[in-house]
């Protein structure tokens, strides 16, 4: 009998039986888009808190709440890997819990749920594989920029957006995008299996309003965390968020006074803007 056991029937009651714990993990932005500015979601970032919300005892479950449109396969692959991996080794169970937008890599990492909750107008789905870029051909032609390349094999540079695309470059990306598709939908099919409904449109990268999903059988209800929460585990259930410390974009100057970091600053910017580019394929 452990010392709690043993005083429990003299405690008060709000100290014999406390309140269940719920951590809580927020996976909030595009994935993998990482600067000093704009910190985004990568497995390095997500690592600490992870380990910190499995690591709170008697938790019946740990909640983790999406927000992404999405952005690297690998980051999202390894977030979903740690997230089963941890669930698997504390035995506890997961429960997602969609906000705006659950799409591509953000619902890769979703299917790690055992449970998936979202809002009647959440944006789920996107399973599919997308590379987006520009060409500059005609715009160098007309400015007259010529373009000095050399490399130490004839496919190195292959979609280089500075010279004009050819066919076999294309096919290879192709298979890319194949096989790292094929490895989503077989991690969809493994998680979600007979709850997913027979439809050819599913795998094809188009996404649809949480409603929808859930009738598609890529989300389980609809429901907000302290709802659904406080139903599963009780009233006096309390919800903990766990956070990640955040680091300053800032250098110290050799005089000690931190001066703005401007290679972090520009690549900040770029983040910022492929980042809004994510975004606004779902119109938001």
């Amino acid at each position: 009998m452990s010392v709690r056991d043993w005083i429990r029937p003299i405690l008060p009651k709000k100290w014999a039986d406390p309140a269940p714990v719920v951590p809580v993990v927020r996976v909030n932005g595009a994935i993998g888009l990482s600067t000093p500015l704009r910190p985004g979601v990568t497995m390095g970032g997500l690592a600490s808190v992870l380990e910190r919300a499995f690591s709170v005892k008697r938790a019946p479950a740990v909640a983790v709440i999406v927000n992404s449109p999405g952005g690297s396969p690998v980051q999202s692959h390894l977030i979903y890997k740690r997230i089963r991996a941890l669930s698997e080794e504390k035995e506890t169970p997961v429960l997602v819990f969609v906000e705006d937008v659950c799409a591509s890599g953000g619902y890769m990492i979703a299917v790690a749920g055992d449970e998936i909750y979202v809002d009647e107008s959440s944006i789920v789905g996107s399973i599919g594989v997308v590379s987006q870029g520009f060409g500059f051909v005609g715009l160098m032609e007309k400015l007259g920029i010529e373009r000095r390349l050399h490399t130490s094999g004839d496919r190195k540079a292959i979609l280089d957006p500075f010279q004009p695309e050819r066919p076999e470059d294309v096919a290879h990306l192709k298979l890319l995008q194949e096989d790292i598709h094929a490895e989503f939908r077989d991690m969809v099919k493994a998680r979600r299996g007979d709850l997913l409904s027979e439809t050819d449109d599913l795998f094809s990268g188009l996404f649809w309003s949480g409603r929808t999903a859930v009738g598609l059988g890529l989300a389980d209800g609809i429901g907000d965390i302290r709802t659904i929460v406080r139903k599963r585990f009780g009233e006096e259930v309390r919800l903990k968020l766990m956070s990640q410390p955040r680091g300053l974009p800032f250098r110290r100057a050799p005089g000690g006074v931190a001066l703005p970091d401007g290679d972090g600053l520009a690549r900040g910017l770029v983040s910022a803007l492929e980042e809004r580019a994510l975004w606004s394929r779902y119109g938001l």
